[in-house]
């Protein structure tokens, strides 16, 4: 059960259907940070943010992370409204989400991200976060089934896509593919990563994640 105040409502204007809409979030100065996972999947005490991180309109069926809900064209909304939104039976993501509720409003943003021929790293942000949320359902096939995909999108946006910004950069992504390669037994593929990490000059201003990358190759070689 989350506490009273966890959650509030936010009102959000669906740049597709026009359309006004509530949406849950959790309180910043709820979020306790009991630990983090490897590929960074973070548990809290109470709500994790991480259920709550796409919009869905209710009314339409556009669905996107947060960052991206506002960052459609004409174009894209003509698609969406053709794709989805004729499609679409109304419903309410407002509130305590369960799991499935929170796997379901993922799986439709990245319904919705493939239509809009969004970037690689912004698909393999959504099939992470899919990832993150089958391993804490305990579905091992879904989870290591969204976590390839990611690794795959991630591995072209790394070679293809500028990854200088908020959501994604080099070394995160390169972290990220040897991390996952690590978790589905590729060890050759995570040791190749993790060195990429290591060799590029500018993780010595990322001490952090210089440390993690050390760790998990440390792992990788143990195993």
């Amino acid at each position: 059960m989350a506490e009273v105040g966890e959650l509030y409502e936010k009102k959000i204007n669906c740049p597709v259907c026009g359309k006004e809409f509530k949406t849950s979030k959790v309180r910043l100065s709820k979020l306790r940070l009991v630990k983090r996972d490897s590929d960074f999947l973070p548990y809290y005490e109470g709500e994790n943010p991480v259920f709550y991180g796409v919009f869905v309109c209710p009314h339409c069926g556009y669905a996107a992370l947060e960052e991206n809900f506002n960052k459609i064209n004409f174009q894209g909304r003509e698609t969406i409204k053709k794709e989805v939104s004729s499609k679409w039976n109304e419903r309410s993501f407002l509130g305590k989400r369960t799991i499935e509720e929170s796997i379901a409003a993922y799986k439709l943003a990245l319904f919705c991200g493939e239509l809009l021929e969004d970037k690689n790293y912004e698909l393999g942000n959504i099939c992470v976060r899919l990832g993150w949320l089958n391993r804490l359902k305990e579905d091992e096939d879904e989870e290591e089934r969204f976590l390839s995909l990611a690794r795959e999108l991630f591995s072209n946006a790394y070679y293809n896509e500028p990854l200088n910004n908020e959501s994604m950069n080099p070394l995160t992504a390169a972290y990220l593919i040897g991390e996952i390669s690590r978790r589905m037994g590729d060890r050759d593929e995570a040791i190749k990563w993790f060195n990429t990490v290591l060799k590029d000059p500018e993780i010595k201003s990322n001490i952090a994640l210089e440390k993690m990358v050390r760790e998990q190759w440390q792992v990788v070689k143990e195993e």
